[in-house]
């Protein structure tokens, strides 16, 4: 006699409307996947900011499966496949931080927006973030970028909007140095990205919220063999699967807003270590 749930239908589970209510849906089904399929779902939850800006190879090499149990996976926890749960994270994709106007407004709420006192606070945090940077920087893969760089016939430049600073004085360093280099900005939609050659190496900065633009542009420089120097604020960056060497930091922040000093002490230093080995 067979039981009665099995005359029960099959209901397919609703595609959750939030990030957090997917991830809470991965968790509670987790137990009652197969292997392959739990692989995915630790893969997913653990790298949650990687998937708006993920492939479906990406996530099935992350979670060691074929990229088929990646669209079963999605289909089980409701969605049609993986562009309708990675639609859900991009319109989620942001570090959660305020917009500028609630930032601004916070300041003045705590009275700290006078122009004295507000120095006073980014010092500090650029003193944190310096100090930061001396105890934690790799002095291995300092060591491995400057020499990819110095080697290269050419150094490719890209790092758009609060990277653009740190990328723009790289390439001005390296031009007052006879360092031959493209500074990649996108000025007029324009894409240089056929410029990248054989022997060239490409420095791609990006920070959280990633740009897309400096992403698409590792992608591109690694299909095509060219070395990739990543200089990110995390190893869970999707900018690291395309590089080769990685230089990680962080920035403290004051009132959610991010300077650059870190950034800008280990881009002079990089760019002044490889004119010096160009020199030799």
């Amino acid at each position: 006699m067979r039981e009665f749930g099995q005359f029960l239908p099959v209901l397919k589970p609703v595609a959750p409307q939030r990030v957090d209510d997917c991830l809470a849906q991965i968790a509670a089904a987790r137990e009652a996947m197969p292997k392959r399929l739990r692989q995915c779902a630790d893969f997913v939850i653990k790298f949650s900011d990687r998937i708006a800006v993920s492939t479906v190879a990406d996530v099935a090499v992350g979670a060691d499966v074929p990229p088929s149990a990646v669209m079963r996976f999605c289909q089980v926890i409701g969605f049609s496949g993986f562009s309708e749960m990675q639609r859900l994270f991009r319109d989620d994709y942001s570090p959660k931080w305020p917009d500028y106007s609630t930032r601004l407004a916070n300041l003045k709420s705590g009275r700290a927006g006078s122009p004295s006192l507000l120095l006073a606070e980014f010092i500090e945090a650029g003193r944190l973030s310096l100090e930061n940077l001396a105890k934690t920087v790799d002095e291995a893969a300092m060591l491995r970028a400057a020499t990819l760089l110095s080697k290269a016939d050419t150094i490719h430049i890209i790092g758009l909007r609060r990277a653009f600073p740190v990328a723009s004085y790289f390439a001005y360093a390296l031009e007052k140095m006879n360092v031959s280099c493209i500074l990649h900005g996108g000025m007029g939609m324009l894409d240089h990205r056929h410029a990248l050659r054989p022997g060239d190496a490409l420095l791609a900065i990006t920070f959280a919220p990633y740009s897309q633009e400096s992403l698409d542009l590792a992608a591109y420089a690694h299909a095509q063999g060219v070395p990739v120097l990543a200089l990110t604020d995390d190893l869970s960056s999707p900018l690291v699967r395309y590089a080769s060497t990685v230089l990680t930091l962080e920035e403290v922040d004051f009132g959610a807003f991010r300077a650059l000093s870190a950034t800008l002490a280990l881009a002079m230093a990089l760019a002044v270590a490889v004119g010096t080995a160009r020199g030799e």
